[in-house]
């Protein structure tokens, strides 16, 4: 990475499944990412509890001595749900509420396969950055090609004038832990010149007027 600033990554935020999927290789990478955050020392946040691949990331890093952050909303720990979280715990009201901290708290975002769940907290993030709320790196560890349709999906939608050459540039993939750090921490922000105009304070009392022809 010769002549590439990289940005301090300290806590990264892992979104994937409470499910272990079909494929072994799944459990295996997801273990390999939570030993390389380990040796990176680069701490983990994430939703909580032990499921699937969930389980197997914070148990990972963990051993690697590293801190461990679930976010888990209150519903889910009722009679031990998700089963008991590798670290520290924050439980919170609403999904949402969840989504929100995990933004606030973590440096850079990595999805492994998973869910709907696991789509909805990626594309949340990458719509979040599009809009300029928060300027962090997102990218998915495309094990086995696991993600080769939602990235043709994407690309097909640049194509179609949905999606902007410029936002496309934030969702990042790689298919190693190691490469995909190292991209995340390359990363950098290019935000578009109308939305990053845009004021999200509460306290705003006027909005900037946006071109309609902005493609979100």
């Amino acid at each position: 990475m010769e002549g590439v600033s990289v940005r301090k990554i300290k806590k990264i935020c892992v979104f994937c499944g409470a499910n272990s999927g079909k494929d072994v290789a799944f459990v295996n990478a997801a273990f390999h990412l939570g030993e390389v955050l380990g040796k990176r020392k680069i701490d983990l946040v994430y939703g909580g509890g032990k499921l699937g691949l969930m389980g197997c990331v914070s148990t990972a890093v963990a051993q690697h001595e590293r801190q461990v952050l679930g976010i888990i909303p209150s519903a889910f720990t009722v009679n031990n749900l998700v089963g008991e979280t590798c670290g520290k715990e924050i439980k919170v009201a609403t999904m949402q509420e969840r989504l929100v901290m995990m933004m606030e708290l973590s440096d850079a975002f990595i999805a492994l396969p998973g869910g709907f769940g696991t789509l909805e907290e990626l594309f949340q993030m990458i719509s979040w950055a599009q809009l300029s709320i928060h300027n962090k790196p997102i990218g998915v560890l495309n094990i086995n090609g696991f993600f080769n349709g939602l990235l043709s999906f994407v690309d097909h939608a640049v194509k179609q004038e949905f999606i902007t050459p410029r936002a496309r540039k934030i969702l990042i993939s790689a298919t190693t832990a190691d490469e995909l750090v190292d991209k995340l921490q390359a990363f950098r922000f290019e935000p578009d010149p109308a939305l990053s105009k845009l004021k999200w304070s509460p306290s705003s009392s006027q909005k900037e007027k946006l071109d309609l022809t902005l493609r979100l």
